[in-house]
């Protein structure tokens, strides 16, 4: 006899903020299981827009306790095209180095990112920016208040 274990199914809703480019930033996670939520924050000083974008994945996905199928929603064409687009196997097979032989941007986050992938089975989402869907809109608020909470830090140091 044989039984079959239910999958968890979960929505991630994420969203990165930076101020500068390099500059302060956030990042926000939003985990959604039926009727339960979990929301999930925090930034550095002096970061990038892109890095607080993959930090917001990694941190979503690694606070799952267990594997899911998890429906990731970004509003980050960076994120989502190096899965959907095969940017990601690309830049493996190239030794981690772009189609000009750069250096890949992030490569440690990338490489977080991807332990967390493999242990769900995920669906990427690709969600417009400040358009006023909701929960999105809601990330981003959270994104940008650890934006500025760190913004003030670093002023303070100053």
């Amino acid at each position: 006899m044989s039984s079959l274990l239910a999958v968890t199914e979960v929505e991630l809703w994420t969203d990165g903020a930076c101020s500068g480019n390099p500059g302060p930033g956030g990042w926000a996670a939003l985990l959604l299981m039926g009727p339960h939520e979990r929301v999930l924050s925090g930034g550095e000083e002096l970061t990038t827009n892109n890095r607080m974008e993959l930090t917001g994945v990694v941190r979503g996905l690694r606070a799952l306790t267990r594997p899911c199928r998890v429906r990731v929603h970004v509003d980050s064409t960076y994120v989502k095209n190096a899965f959907t687009n095969g940017w990601l196997h690309r830049w493996q097979s190239n030794g981690w180095a772009t189609r000009d032989k750069r250096p890949v941007k992030n490569r440690e986050l990338w490489l977080e990112l991807l332990v967390e992938v493999a242990r769900h089975e995920v669906a990427w989402v690709k969600v417009a920016g400040h358009t006023g869907v909701k929960l999105n809109e809601r990330v981003d608020r959270l994104a940008c208040a650890e934006r500025d909470r760190h913004a003030l830090r670093a002023t303070a140091r100053t």
